[in-house]
C-alpha cells in the first residue's frame, strides 16, 4: 500500500515532490484563513463602533473592509480548487502503484477469496479514504500549529472560567480537554465499529463472488445458495445499523454541545463587558480552529473505521505475496 508508491523511483516525483507541493498549499490556505481571522476582529470592531455612535466610520471604510474580506477569499478559492485538483491526480497515481504492484504479483494473489475486488474496489477505496484522511490531518496540524498561539495569546484576554475562576491562557486548556473527552468517548463507543465493517466486506464480497460464478455456470447462483447468503448480508448490516445508532446520537450529541462550549467560557468575560464584539468573533473563531484540529479523530471517526477495514483486507492480501505461487496441476 505504501511502498509501492513511495518506496518507488517511477513514482518519486509525483510521491516526494507532490507531497512537498501538498504540504506547502495547505500551509499557505492556512495562512489566508489566519487573515480571514483578523478581518473578522477589524471587520466586527468596526461595525461595533458604527453602532454604537452614528456617523464616526464613513461609508469607504466599512467598503474597504468588504473588498479585503473579498480579496483574501478569491486567493482562498483559487488556491483550494487547485490543491484539490492535483490531490486527486497525486491519490490516483497512488492508487495506480499499489494496483501495478498487485497485478505483478498476481498469480500468487488470484487464489484468495475477493482477489478482483481487493485489486479494484479495495484500492480505490483505500485511495480515496486516504485523500480524505490525509489532506484532513495535514490541514489540521497546520491549522493548529497556525491558530494555537493566537488562542494561547488572546485568551489573555478572557477574565475567567465560570466556575474554575481565572485560569492563565483558559481558552487552551478548555480546547485541549473537550477534544480528549470526544475522542475517548467516541472511541469507546465505537470500539466493535471496525470489526463489524471488516466483517461486512466479507460477507459482501462471498455473495458476490458467488453471483459472478453463476453468471457462467447455472448450478452457481442458486435460489437457496443466493438467499442464505444475502442473508448473512441483511445480517451484518443490521448489526451495523444498531451499532451505528449510538455512535452517532453521542457523536452529533458531543458536536452540537461543542458549539455552546465557547460561549460559556467567554461567558463572565461577555457579562463583564471587558471585551468588544471583534475580539469575541476572533477568539471564538480561534477556539473553532484549536478545537476542529484536536477534534481530528472525533471528526473523522467514521471513516477511520472504513480505512482501518480495508487496510485489514490489504493487508492480508499482500501476506500472500511472500508464500509460493502455487503449482500448475
Amino acid at each position: 500500500m505504501f511502498r509501492s508508491f513511495f518506496l518507488s523511483r517511477r513514482w518519486l516525483a509525483w510521491s516526494v515532490l507532490g507531497t512537498l507541493l501538498i504540504l506547502y498549499s495547505t500551509w499557505y490556505r492556512v495562512q489566508l484563513d489566519v487573515q480571514i481571522n483578523d478581518w473578522f476582529g477589524s471587520f466586527y470592531d468596526l461595525v461595533q463602533k458604527a453602532l454604537e455612535t452614528r456617523g464616526s466610520i464613513k461609508p469607504p471604510q466599512y467598503w474597504a473592509q468588504l473588498t479585503l474580506f473579498l480579496t483574501i477569499a478569491m486567493k482562498y478559492v483559487t488556491v483550494a480548487v487547485l490543491l484539490d485538483f492535483f490531490i486527486k491526480h497525486y491519490v490516483f497515481r497512488w492508487r495506480q502503484a499499489m494496483n501495478d504492484y498487485y497485478m505483478a504479483n498476481w498469480q500468487r494473489l488470484r487464489v484468495i477469496e475477493g482477489a478482483a475486488q481487493r485489486v479494484q474496489e479495495d484500492t480505490m477505496r483505500f485511495a480515496r479514504i486516504m485523500e480524505g484522511l490525509g489532506v484532513d490531518l495535514m490541514r489540521s496540524v497546520m491549522t493548529l500549529f497556525a491558530f494555537l498561539p493566537i488562542l494561547w495569546a488572546m485568551s489573555e484576554k478572557i477574565s475567567e472560567l465560570p466556575y474554575l475562576g481565572a485560569i492563565p491562557h483558559s481558552l487552551v486548556w478548555v480546547a485541549l480537554f473537550w477534544s480528549i473527552f470526544g475522542t475517548v468517548i467516541l472511541a469507546v463507543t465505537g470500539v466493535l465499529l471496525p470489526g463489524l465493517e471488516f466483517q461486512n466486506q466479507r460477507v459482501e464480497a462471498a455473495y458476490r463472488k458467488e453471483l459472478v460464478y453463476g453468471e457462467d455456470d447455472a448450478a452457481r447462483a442458486t435460489e437457496p445458495i443466493a438467499t442464505a447468503l444475502f442473508q448473512h448480508v441483511r445480517r451484518n448490516y443490521f448489526r451495523l445499523f444498531f451499532h451505528y445508532l449510538y455512535f452517532d446520537v453521542v457523536k452529533w450529541s458531543y458536536l452540537q454541545i461543542s458549539v455552546l462550549v465557547p460561549l460559556v467560557a467567554l461567558g463572565p468575560t461577555v457579562v463583564a463587558g471587558v471585551i468588544t464584539l471583534g475580539v469575541m468573533q476572533q477568539v471564538t473563531r480561534a477556539f473553532d480552529k484549536v478545537t476542529e484540529s484536536f477534534q481530528y479523530l472525533v471528526l473523522s471517526w467514521s471513516t477511520i473505521i472504513e480505512l482501518i477495514s480495508v487496510y485489514k483486507r490489504l493487508r492480508a492480501f499482500e501476506a500472500q505475496i511472500d508464500t509460493p505461487a502455487p503449482v500448475p496441476a
